[in-house]
């Protein structure tokens, strides 16, 4: 027997959309700024720059209430985009399919992070309805 409805995202907080919007700005920065920021020598360190930029903006989103489907098709979507305004609209930068892979696996780890860091509010019953 089941006890009714799951539980519901609970409404997000002013934080949680600050958040969002801070998120988002910083990946719009680093994703389209006319010049790629000089990096250290570490190699790959740009790989984990692009996973952790596209993570966080699905982890905040998902934090909001955002259909998790939604925004991973709208992230992957953006990730590829990105990568093609780079190359053909920034003269000082130059797109690359592992950045967008990078993207994509920073897309599948922010919605698991999200997906487990969501409040929950308990489902609500029907007026008279017993809960088992």
């Amino acid at each position: 027997m089941t006890d009714g409805p799951a539980p519901s995202p609970a409404s997000p907080s002013t934080s949680d959309r600050v958040l969002l919007a801070v998120t988002v700005a910083v990946q719009l920065v680093v994703l389209y700024a006319p010049r790629a920021p000089s990096t250290p020598s570490i190699p790959g360190i740009d790989k984990v720059v692009h996973a952790a930029v596209f993570g966080a903006v699905a982890w905040a989103a998902v934090r909001c209430g955002f259909p998790a489907r939604w925004v991973a098709a709208v992230l992957v979507a953006h990730a590829a985009l990105s990568e093609v305004a780079q190359h053909l609209l920034l003269a000082q930068r130059s797109g690359d399919p592992l950045d967008a892979l990078a993207d994509t696996v920073g897309v599948v780890l922010g919605l698991a992070l999200g997906r487990q860091s969501v409040p929950r509010r308990p489902a609500r019953t029907p007026e008279g309805a017993r809960r088992v």
